[in-house]
């Protein structure tokens, strides 16, 4: 025992008779050093004398110094004034080759660590401060060497954290100073929480920031602000002065009574007025810096030890005049510090990435009556679990106002601000005319703020959701302000720039109503608002009011109803068949009526005329009259073998009527369209190089569906580039004919497809999920809210409102239209009209055609008649003079010696000329004049009926020629 007591005093004597040339002897060769010299910049007499001891207390540890090596303390007093303290490091320490520093600070400022750390961190001589917690040391591209046994102010943040998570608080208000220490604590509150704390029900959610600048003479401003907001738990990090400020100004606002939760850091802490049952921090060991000193040299110890095993330490820097000398094996040496995971004076020493120290432990302390400090939990390291743990003794704790139960945490507000969006038939807006007051009695005033120009109208909504929102208003007791979706979106994932001190970052933000309510402009969002995963990431939902999925919407397809429509019944080949039949048929006719024995008898009428035999014209009327079912009024079959094929081609005439009939009623009356579409599966949709046009609104649950989904990823990227910015615009399109099929969610779409029985729903649902009320993250609604609607689906309320609203009864009717068979139209049967029409203008043109031949005809035959009785009457006039001569012959015989005859001669003479013979008659009887046919006529039917031929001249001739005068 007496050598244990005195082993300390003979180290410190050992290390004052170790001659000056030791210490300047250098190692030879590729070795590492046997001896290292550890600086201190210490700020009393007390620090320096234990550090000394330390160190030569250490040279005895074999753990951590192995055999042939040993350290030897070099230190300094720190100044008040950094640059005096930057000149004594280079002139005390670096001068006499130390490895390392380790650095307190100056009672009454911080600044000199600073320049200890900037002048041996530009030779890369590790620095380790033992009471600088500062959050700009943190900085590496300041310090770039400098590591702790301290940990930072901000680091108090994670200690919040596991306080909020012990009494359940997920809504707070962090204040804090507007310096680099009072936004790290925000930042790091930030980051760990969305870090390690994956349960978003249990993750705490910062409502409101309050940043101030120090050195405050009034906060109240602050504080009204603050009463505004749902959350009473208030996150504090100040110094002590500005604590005071704040404490003073809440008093007076009664923000510090029952109700109300503050939880400090330990500079607030210290505040002269702190309120009772303000919970705050307070470091273990942050005062004993002597511990921290040993820790500090042990730590050293253990980072050099394991470095001269795996490589050579060289020499440090002797000289700070040399400024091109830049030791690598400190920079080396500090990566190995940061690795250290040792069991110190001061608890688990660890340290991050950044050399701030890991695993420091906080007691958690409580402000009771009359300014005392009562210890009620600990947050320290479980070496077992290895990991930091709070514990806390709730039944200890008072909280402001002197009680000892624990506060809500939250201000449940009772006027809320609800947002929705125009979606027929859930929310109808109308915008509010100029001679108009106030909404109609079913309406609810819903002003719409632009925020692209900033203009403010005002509607009036009413459908499905404001329904619902009136009686949940009614059920669970609040009142409410009503607005439209400021910039017309449900809510998606967006990029947007923000400038900082840095420079531009583009960082993904919700806009939308997802967006109002994440930024917390609004408590309530009452729409149909699709319930998915990336939504709840950031927002409550109620338990959803009505279920529904992803269907198709399409126009029906219309009937090809063209101008020759009523050839649908037959293919094009039947047709050809039955014109070629037609008229194969008439010839067959024909022929078998020519060359039958019997087909060329006349039959004699009793009016004493003879029907006309078949020819090939009347034999193709024949047949175009029994196939169209006609009146036949001649030309009919002689023979019976003609006859035969007549009726047959009567039989298969009728069948062709029939099928026609039959078939036209099946095409053009009770046809009815089915969709075009099988669903979402179909193949049409999956290929995207089919001509089919689909569409959704972008940025929806229908669209963030789509992209969840891998299998769909072909069809989403064709359907990205037409997306729609409302679904109004898409269904309008739908029905135009522009969109061949838009997705969305099937109340919509069966809502409009009962409307409109021309448009129809394709397919069965999918991606079924439901719409839900929209919360704010930890509203105290949600509870509320959803045991409400709950209780609507248990009593039919909901039912009602789906008759109400979505179906109007017209499902019925479009079903009942659907049974019916359709009524056929002009569209269905213009081509026979058309063909009707066209057989009118060709029997028109016809007979005009036939007119003008016809006279054409008669001109030509008037023209061949007058040169026929010109050429008549000049034959006549040449047979008279003939005749004339001859008997002026025969008289100048007679005249000579037949004077007895004279007076027969005279008569014969005047007989002539009282009967003239008669000119010849033509040849062709075709090309006589009517009445001459006439004549011809009589003469034949005299002829015959005498069977002898008539005279040349019809009156009887006489002998008398007396009268002819020569």
């Amino acid at each position: 025992m007496k050598l244990t007591r005195m082993l300390p005093a003979s180290c410190m004597l050992l290390s004052l008779m170790i001659p000056q040339a030791l210490l300047a002897q250098k190692p030879t060769g590729s070795e590492s050093p046997s001896y290292y010299n550890i600086g201190g910049v210490l700020s009393n007499n007390e620090s320096e004398s234990h550090f000394a001891t330390v160190i030569a207390h250490l040279n005895f540890d074999q753990q951590y110094v192995p055999r042939g090596t040993t350290y030897y303390d070099k230190t300094i007093r720190i100044d008040k004034n950094p640059i005096k303290t930057a000149l004594n490091v280079c002139k005390h320490l670096i001068s006499r080759r130390v490895y390392a520093v380790v650095v307190s600070h100056e009672p009454t400022g911080d600044l000199s660590p600073a320049a200890v750390s900037y002048t041996s961190g530009f030779y890369q001589i590790p620095v380790i401060g033992i009471s600088s917690r500062e959050a700009a040391f943190s900085d590496k591209n300041i310090h770039v060497s400098f590591l702790r046994t301290v940990p930072p102010y901000y680091h108090q943040a994670d200690v919040w954290l596991e306080i909020l998570s012990h009494f359940g608080y997920t809504k707070v208000i962090i204040i804090h100073s507007s310096d680099t220490d009072g936004r790290a604590v925000l930042g790091r509150f930030q980051t760990t929480s969305q870090t390690n704390y994956d349960d978003i029900d249990v993750r705490a959610t910062v409502e409101s920031i309050v940043e101030f600048e120090p050195k405050l003479d009034s906060f109240s401003s602050y504080l009204m602000d603050m009463k505004t907001a749902q959350s009473r738990v208030y996150l504090l990090y100040a110094s002590q002065e500005d604590a005071y400020v704040i404490f003073r100004d809440a008093a007076i606002h009664n923000m510090t009574e029952y109700g109300h939760i503050w939880i400090v850091t330990e500079q607030a802490l210290s505040a002269n007025n702190t309120p009772t049952g303000i919970i705050g921090l307070k470091l273990n060991n942050a005062e004993n810096e002597t511990d921290h000193i040993k820790d500090a040299i042990y730590i050293l110890a253990s980072a050099i030890k394991e470095m001269t095993v795996n490589e050579t330490i060289t020499e440090a820097p002797k000289d700070c005049d040399d400024s091109g000398v830049i030791w690598e094996s400190g920079k080396r040496l500090f990566g190995y510090l940061k690795t250290r995971n040792i069991r110190g004076e001061t608890g688990q020493v660890a340290f991050d990435d950044n050399g701030d120290r890991m695993y420091a432990e906080y007691d958690v302390i409580n402000v009771h009556e009359n300014h005392s400090f009562v210890k009620v939990g600990s947050f320290h390291y479980d070496s077992e679990k290895r990991k930091m743990r709070l514990k806390i003794n709730d039944s200890s704790i008072t909280w402001p106002g002197n009680t000892g139960k624990k506060p809500e945490g939250i201000m449940i507000p009772t006027h809320l601000k609800v947002l929705t969006i125009e979606e027929k038939p859930f929310v109808y807006a109308r915008k509010l005319l100029d001679d108009e007051i106030d909404c109609a009695d079913d309406e609810v005033v819903c002003p719409h703020f632009n925020i692209t120009n900033g203009n403010e109208q005002e509607y009036c909504c009413k459908g499905y959701c404001i329904d619902l929102l009136k009686a949940l208003a009614q059920r669970i007791n609040f009142t409410y302000d009503l607005a439209l979706s400021p910039d017309g979106q449900f809510g998606h994932y967006q990029l947007k720039n923000h400038t900082t001190g840095i420079g531009t970052t583009v960082k993904k933000e919700w806009n939308g109503l997802i967006g109002e309510l994440v930024a917390e402009r609004a408590d309530l969002i009452v729409a149909p608002l699709t319930i998915n995963p990336e939504r709840a990431e950031f927002i409550e939902f109620s338990k959803p009011f009505k279920y529904q999925g992803i269907t198709i919407l399409e126009k029906k397809p219309s009937r090809s109803s063209t101008l020759v429509s009523f050839l649908q019944p037959f293919s094009n080949t039947l047709w050809i068949l039955v014109m070629v039949s037609v008229h194969v048929v008439a010839l067959v006719l024909y022929l078998l009526d020519r060359f039958s024995p019997f087909g060329r008898f006349k039959l004699s009428t009793t009016d004493g005329t003879e029907e006309d035999a078949l020819n090939l014209s009347s034999a193709i009327w024949f047949a175009w009259g029994v196939l169209l079912n006609s009146g036949i009024g001649e030309g009919t079959p002689r023979s019976f073998s003609a006859r035969v094929l007549g009726m047959v081609w009567a039989g298969f005439a009728m069948i062709i009527v029939a099928s026609y009939t039959a078939n036209l009623a099946a095409f053009l009356v009770l046809e009815r369209p089915k969709t075009k579409l099988t669903g979402i599966n179909d193949a049409r949709l999956r290929n995207t190089m089919e001509n089919l046009t689909c569409a959704t609104v972008k940025g929806s649950s229908v669209d963030m569906y789509f992209r969840r989904q891998v299998e769909l990823s072909n069809m989403y990227r064709t359907m990205e580039a037409n997306n729609y910015d409302t679904a109004e615009q898409a269904i309008q399109d739908v029905k135009d004919g522009k969109l061949m099929a838009f997705i969305w969610d099937s109340s919509r779409l069966e809502y409009e497809a009962s409307k409109d029985c021309e448009l129809v729903t394709a397919g069965e649902l999918f991606g079924r999920s439901g719409y839900g009320v929209g919360l704010q993250k930890g509203s105290p609604w949600t509870d509320a809210v959803t045991l409400a609607i709950l209780d609507f689906h248990e009593s039919g309320f909901m039912e009602s409102l789906d008759k109400e609203w979505i179906f109007h009864g017209n499902v019925q009717q479009c079903e009942q239209f659907e049974k019916t068979p359709n009524t056929l139209g002009l569209k269905n049967m213009a081509g026979v009209f058309i063909l009707v029409g066209a057989g009118i203008v060709g029997g028109i043109g016809l007979i005009i055609i036939e007119v003008v031949y016809k006279k054409h005809q008669i001109k030509k035959q008037k023209k061949m008649e007058i040169a026929r009785h010109a050429a008549d009457k000049w034959r006549g006039t040449i047979e008279k003079r003939k005749t004339l001569r001859a008997s002026l012959a025969m008289q100048r015989q007679y005249n000579v010696g037949l004077n007895s005859v004279s007076k027969s001669v005279q008569s014969q003479n005047a007989e002539k000329s009282r009967y003239p013979i008669l000119p010849p008659l033509p040849r062709t009887p075709e090309r006589a004049w009517p009445k001459d046919k006439e004549y011809i006529v009589n003469r034949k039917n005299n002829s015959s009926g005498a069977g002898k031929p008539s005279p040349r001249y019809m009156p009887t001739y006489a002998t008398d020629v007396s009268h002819l005068i020569v």
